[in-house]
């Protein structure tokens, strides 16, 4: 594969202009477009980066054991210098308000919203009325605001993760959205895009029982038990509609019942993580996407410590 081929693919994946793809390599724009037409080729160094990145975003590239292990260990020394991550963030409006931002943003954003990081917070903050987005973008903004407060508090209130919590959770986020909010899916579905079989509509109750009392046990490795049970839970799609952003919630509640902060996945990164999730799906590699769920409670600890 040639070095324009591979640009290509990392151009499209990641969702950048070229002019942001050579920022990203540290190389001017006329060096860059050197290399994207053929002109010259990059140093040996600069292939090598190419290339880890290529390997990268195509879900190709081995993580280590002993890289993760370390930045598990970073987050355990993390979660262990505060108390309860759930009790500051209900004590701290700022960080509140911060995470309930950030969550509802980029959640929302993976799933198709063409919401502003500004046009959110002046809806969820400001009750502001946007002439120019539609009913269901504010709905959907507000709803996942109301679905975060709901879990804090139940978390801070040492309740436990059932069914009962992801029904609710999901009538919470469909409110006014979809009939059958709080309800699973009574239908086949399929996920656009991939070749990914979804659960048997009647199999669903049977499966979502034994994925969440997978996700309710007790374990020194929540970032591992977070991938695995995200990748089934999205496998499964239980819901008509809200299945990424309701599993992303779980996630969540399962960081916050370990003291982890809440894993930011940035829309930006909504190639990766597709990526990451898909390989984890078909292949049952979870690396990829333990690593990078690593990243974004790295993220999450950032604006808890407010060094975000």
């Amino acid at each position: 594969m040639t070095i324009r081929q591979k640009l290509e693919i990392i151009q499209k994946t990641l969702g950048l202009t070229q002019t942001k793809l050579a920022e990203k390599f540290g190389v001017s724009f006329p060096a860059f477009n050197s290399w994207w037409t053929g002109k010259s080729i990059p140093r040996p160094k600069m292939q090598t980066a190419i290339d880890e990145l290529f390997l990268e975003i195509t879900g190709q590239k081995i993580i280590p054991a002993d890289q993760l292990v370390a930045k598990k260990q970073i987050l355990l020394k993390k979660a262990s210098e505060h108390k309860k991550v759930v009790a500051e963030i209900l004590a701290n409006p700022d960080i509140r308000d911060q995470f309930i931002l950030k969550l509802t943003y980029n959640s929302n954003r993976i799933e198709g919203s063409t919401l502003t990081e500004p046009d959110t917070a002046a809806i969820l903050f400001d009750n502001i009325a946007l002439p120019n987005k539609s009913l269901n973008e504010h709905l959907e903004a507000k709803n996942h605001q109301a679905a975060l407060n709901y879990l804090f508090d139940h978390i801070s209130n040492n309740k436990n993760i059932d069914e009962d919590l992801i029904l609710k959770l999901h009538s919470i986020l469909m409110n006014g959205i979809r009939p059958d909010a709080g309800a699973y899916r009574n239908h086949a579905v399929r996920i656009i895009g991939i070749n990914l079989p979804t659960a048997n509509y009647i199999s669903i109750p049977n499966l979502m029982s034994e994925v969440v009392a997978h996700a309710a046990l007790s374990t020194k490795d929540i970032i591992a038990l977070s991938a695995v049970i995200h990748s089934k839970f999205e496998q499964i799609h239980p819901f008509s509609d809200g299945n990424g952003r309701i599993g992303r919630l779980l996630i969540n509640t399962m960081l916050l019942k370990t003291n982890f902060a809440p894993a930011i996945i940035r829309q930006e990164h909504k190639q990766l993580y597709y990526t990451y999730l898909y390989k984890a799906q078909t292949k049952g590699d979870h690396s990829q996407l333990e690593d990078f769920l690593c990243n974004a409670v790295t993220d999450g600890f950032k604006i808890l410590e407010r060094a975000d």
